[in-house]
């Protein structure tokens, strides 16, 4: 399991008194605020001072200590984190994209296709990738149909590989 989450990343300055605009990774912008600090990949912590939404997807962010456009636009591409534990247990049938990271990918005669590697959205939905064996990745629409079944305790998720894959050749078996 992650030690930490992706909350938000920082897209940029935001203004002249050193406000950050934030591509924002939880379901409210408000949800930021509710678990203290963040912090970046090294470890410095962020204080959030003020928060208002932007447009969907986006907030317009003050941290303590970021009083300049310069200091905001140095933040520019610094990703915003949580530690895991900060954050509450996912419901039943819900789950954090970070624990999926590492789980075995099997199809459904149990064979190993590979391990999630990780999660993506490129605008047209989620995708999940799945890092064979032999290096190569596969991604595919990280839906319901293709991904029927997620075992986070038992360490696998069942991927059901579409037809015209295994047709193509481009079944994403590793054996």
């Amino acid at each position: 399991m992650a030690t930490d989450i992706l909350l938000a990343a920082v897209m940029g300055a935001h203004g002249l008194k050193g406000e950050v605009k934030v591509k924002i990774f939880t379901a409210a912008p408000e949800a930021l605020r509710a678990y203290g600090p963040l912090h970046d990949a090294a470890g410095k912590s962020f204080a959030i001072t003020a928060l208002r939404s932007a447009k969907p997807g986006e907030a317009v962010i003050s941290f303590s200590g970021v009083s300049s456009r310069e200091d905001a636009e140095a933040l520019k591409g610094t990703e915003l984190f949580i530690a895991r534990e900060k954050l509450p247990d996912a419901d039943e049938e819900e789950f954090y994209h970070a624990d999926l990271i590492g789980l075995e990918a099997r199809d459904a005669d149990g064979r190993v296709l590979g391990k999630v590697s990780g999660i993506h959205n490129f605008g047209a939905g989620d995708v999940i990738e799945i890092m064979r064996a032999d290096g190569d990745t596969v991604l595919l629409a990280f839906t319901r149909e293709t991904v029927p079944h997620i075992e986070i305790a038992k360490g696998h998720i069942l991927v059901a590989v579409p037809e015209e894959d295994e047709a193509d050749g481009a079944h994403p078996n590793v054996e």
